[in-house]
């Protein structure tokens, strides 16, 4: 059997399902933290403890890291060395490098026409304090974060400079998109190999302002149209990922995109459908190198 390597962050629940799985089906269990990795460019080694990564015969990146932050965009380069070697790597580090910072993703998406909430990007304050003005509410989000972490609301009003001011501190590139109503609900709709696997919904609890589990959202199962799932499924082919989920939401003015997931969440599509995402993913990188 093939010996493939699962590129993940240890102790984490998604990593370690994904790594067991290929296990089970493989005999062979490898899970990779990038923090570990030493590359060496003059001998095309890349070195975990002993072990020579060129030596497996494909990885699954599953995470690069616990959060997200530019960091994550060098630990990538190190995969997409060894793709450019003859390692096989799934999904494509250089694809992944195109969804992995918001604006890049939302460049893309745009670009294609893909519907998406109202978004402004700047580095000018007063900038930013006029977007808050047109939209009345909005959510700055950071350029890489997952779960909505660092991600704030700021409404128009005289507090709305200072607060704008403060997120600025921390983001010298400010992402800002007006608050859209999706009655407390978004899609994750997913894709392995580039086809419609499934779909499931984060309902809030009414406590927060989103939806994900951090905040008390909770999934649901949810059975998609034909138009959504079109929608989706132009967005993910722009990136060529080979699992990945899109985030959904529909609006009183029809569905927009918020992302493209670089990873794809696993917890999701077990909890509302019955599925598991990594068994099927395991078989279709299988399936894949032989």
């Amino acid at each position: 059997m093939p010996k493939i390597g699962v590129v993940g962050t240890p102790g984490g629940w998604s990593s370690e399902k994904l790594a067991d799985t290929v296990a089970r089906l493989t005999g062979f269990r490898l899970l990779i933290d990038m923090e570990k990795v030493a590359l060496d460019l003059s001998e095309k080694q890349v070195m975990l403890d002993h072990v020579n990564l060129f030596g497996l015969d494909a990885l699954i990146i599953k995470k690069i890291g616990a959060w997200y932050s530019p960091d994550l965009l060098d630990r990538l380069e190190i995969l997409r060395f060894m793709a450019e070697n003859g390692m096989r790597i799934y999904s494509s580090p250089l694809n992944i490098l195109r969804v992995l910072d918001r604006l890049s993703c939302t460049v893309t998406l745009a670009s294609a026409g893909i519907p998406m909430p109202p978004t402004v990007v700047t580095e000018n304050i007063d900038e930013a304090v006029m977007a808050v003005e047109r939209y009345g509410r909005a959510v700055f989000k950071p350029l890489y974060s997952t779960k909505a972490k660092g991600m704030r609301i700021i409404e128009c009003g005289p507090d709305a400079r200072r607060q704008v001011r403060e997120f600025k501190t921390e983001n010298s590139i400010m992402y800002i998109q007006a608050m859209i109503d999706h009655s407390g609900m978004d899609l994750g709709v997913t894709f392995l190999g580039g086809k419609y696997l499934t779909t499931y919904a984060r309902c809030g609890d009414g406590s927060s302002w989103n939806t994900t589990t951090r905040s008390g959202g909770r999934y649901k199962s949810f059975l998609p149209g034909k138009d959504l799932i079109d929608l989706a499924q132009k967005a993910q082919d722009l990136f060529g990922l080979d699992f990945t989920c899109v985030d959904v939401a529909v609006t009183p003015n029809g569905p927009v995109v918020f992302e493209v997931s670089a990873f794809g969440g696993f917890k999701g599509i077990e909890t509302a459908s019955n599925i598991d995402p990594a068994e099927l993913y395991v078989n279709h990188v299988l399936e894949e190198i032989k």
